[in-house]
């Protein structure tokens, strides 16, 4: 290393020899290089005379910063199950209940129709009698039906119709397909699916509110009219008790209790499953049960009533709006609407044939 000093600071300046990196005295920063070559101005896009963003001549240009593009947003828990926004020609949400004696302007069919409406402005929502009196009664469903498809273009998908069912009823769908073949309309009928976790919340909810299960198993709360096995009641036959073992396994799981599924018009019947339950050890037995109301009728529900201890029916639940909700969703995502284009929202996607 050889030193030199600046005449102007006095200071001596180490000068680096070869290979050797250069070092700046404490508190000296490094000195900026400066050009006078700019780039020409000739050819360049941008500005005025080329220069990027109208920059003075003379001057140099700032950066621009560009806009970044967003991806689409995921689907996610708390999507819409059902566009926002829909045209005039989008397919009626038809509930078809079961039962000739229903009232539809009353009770749960009433109040879950009329949650539907709020949660669902843009959507045609009905409620029809599945054992009604024909196209003469304006309940029935085979008139609903030809008044959507009236209120529609020619050939247009008219309904989607959900049968107001919590488990799967063979002889309450074989019915509602003969309905909607005999109307020969343009309507598609779909279920609910992916119901089971929400029924069983439904289920936890009804049997707290009757005092017989905890309302929140995290809170090791001990309430005496709790019971320690659970009932889980349907209609469907053996077809309807099946679907439902998985809502039990769950509904289980959120009490930590035994819960068995059983039929009232089939098997295994509730005598079967009030047998298990005490083979179990089961000393208070509730009874849960697993039906939206309609589609049983009111002598079945006093007998639960009188043989144990039982809470509300499923009724107009909310996870039972969500449910109708999603269903209808799911079939116009499959449907081409003519007239306007359907909006829809992250999560939906349209299949064209």
């Amino acid at each position: 290393m050889t030193e030199d000093r600046n005449p102007s600071a006095g200071a001596p300046v180490r000068q680096p020899s070869d290979g050797m990196p250069s070092r700046l005295p404490d508190g000296a920063l490094p000195a900026r290089q400066f050009t006078s070559e700019m780039p020409s101005r000739q050819g360049m896009p941008g500005g005025a005379q080329g220069m990027p963003g109208g920059a003075q001549p003379g001057r140099q240009a700032m950066p621009v910063r560009q806009q970044a593009v967003r991806p689409p947003r995921p689907a996610g828990r708390h999507r819409r199950p059902v566009p926002a926004s829909l045209p005039q020609s989008a397919p009626a949400l038809v509930l078809a209940v079961p039962g000739s004696d229903t009232d539809l302007a009353a009770g749960p069919v009433s109040e879950l129709t009329a949650v539907l409406r709020v949660d669902n402005p843009a959507v045609d929502v009905r409620a029809a009698r599945l054992d009604g009196g024909g196209r003469s009664d304006p309940s029935d469903i085979r008139a609903v039906l030809a008044d959507a498809a009236a209120r529609r273009p020619a050939g247009a998908p008219c309904a989607v119709v959900i049968p107001l069912l919590a488990t799967p009823n063979p002889p309450v769908l074989r019915r509602l397909r003969e309905a909607v073949v005999a109307s020969e309309v343009n309507a598609v009928i779909s279920g609910f699916t992916n119901s089971n976790a929400m029924i069983a919340e439904a289920l936890h909810i009804r049997l707290a509110e009757a005092g017989l299960a905890r309302a929140d198993r995290v809170r090791l709360f001990s309430i005496v009219t709790a019971a320690d096995g659970i009932l889980i009641v349907t209609v469907g036959g053996p077809d309807g008790a099946g679907a439902a073992n998985v809502t039990s396994v769950l509904l289980a799981a959120r009490l930590a209790l035994p819960v068995i599924t059983a039929s009232l018009d089939g098997s295994p019947s509730v005598q079967d499953g009030v047998m298990r339950l005490k083979e179990m050890g089961v000393n208070r037995l509730a009874v849960a049960p697993c039906l939206i109301g309609p589609e049983a009728s009111r002598s079945d529900l006093e007998s639960m009533a009188v043989a144990a201890e039982c809470a509300a029916p499923l009724g107009a639940h909310s996870n039972i709006a969500k449910l109708a909700a999603m269903a209808y969703g799911q079939a116009i995502s499959q449907m081409e609407i003519p007239g306007e284009q359907l909006l829809m929202t992250p999560g939906h996607s349209r299949r064209r044939g």
